[in-house]
């Protein structure tokens, strides 16, 4: 394998020279992380610019480098670590709740059809009902501490687990499931050779989606009712006119669900080898 050529400039240093093909082949191997970096920064020198020269007042709309300089100045505070900790904290048992519930619900529902139209009208009133109209209930029901906004994040993200699952298990192929039971098999083996390997796929992307509905409800819990957390670290900055501390939680908020999906399609290729192939 050929080393980077050297070539020398004006002052003497030696500098490597990377070939123009290994550079196209570079570019067009992480062409979408380049281009997508290249538009984020680009938005960010064009917010810059237009804050600078005060084209728009930046009492509303901030700027990168204030909203940098607020982050640090909040992460490296005391309130960060409690509201960081109060936000996760909720978060994890409120979707994990909903993980926990909702994936066998679905199951369930798509695999016996009369759960399903028993459990049907109950879920679906629930479902079309507006989440946040339900606040006020949960704070009377719960208070405001931690209890209101688990609940709070659980209704907000089990529905789209269920859904999920439930199609992931109705969709499967019947040939699938006609096999094993010509051959006698039980309830439990169809679901472990056939009904969980083919809804997965289906389940994790119920995840993903109740993901992002928790991180909404952890926001909407905090602002209407809580005395720590990013949500009210937020909804207080706005109050008093610090739009680069609501920045900073958006943007705090943001980095997390993008790492957690992250996450959720590595889990997602890792089990791709669970599909079910009915061509072979």
């Amino acid at each position: 394998m050929n080393s980077p050529q050297k070539v020398s400039d004006s002052t003497g240093i030696d500098i490597p020279h990377i070939p123009k093909s290994q550079l196209r082949k570079f570019y067009y191997s992480n062409e979408r992380t380049l281009l997508g970096l290249t538009g984020v920064l680009l938005l960010l020198v064009l917010w810059e610019i237009i804050a600078r020269f005060k084209l728009v007042d930046p009492m509303f709309t901030s700027s990168p480098l204030r909203i940098w300089q607020a982050g640090i100045q909040y992460v490296s505070s005391e309130t960060f670590a409690n509201d960081f900790v109060a936000s996760g904290v909720e978060l994890l048992l409120g979707f994990g709740l909903a993980l926990v519930i909702g994936i066998p619900l679905g199951i369930l529902m798509g695999w016996y059809p009369k759960l399903n139209y028993l459990t049907d009208p109950v879920f679906n009133f629930l479902y079309a009902s507006p989440r946040i109209a339900l606040v006020p209930l949960f704070i009377i029901w719960f208070g405001i501490d931690m209890g209101s906004k688990v609940a709070i994040i659980f209704l907000s993200s089990i529905f789209p687990i269920v859904l999920n699952t439930m199609m992931g298990v109705k969709t499967i192929d019947p040939i699938l499931l006609n096999v094993p039971r010509s051959y006698n098999a039980k309830d439990y083996q169809i679901f472990k050779t056939v009904i969980l390997p083919s809804s997965v796929p289906a389940i994790i992307s119920g995840i993903r989606l109740g993901l992002g509905h928790a991180l909404i409800g952890v926001v909407v819990g905090e602002m209407t009712a809580a005395t720590e957390g990013v949500g009210h670290m937020m909804f207080t900055a706005g109050q008093t006119f610090q739009t680069d501390l609501v920045f900073v939680g958006l943007f705090i908020i943001a980095g997390i669900g993008v790492l957690l999906t992250g996450l959720l399609q590595r889990l997602e290729k890792h089990f791709d080898k669970w599909r079910v192939d009915i061509h072979k």
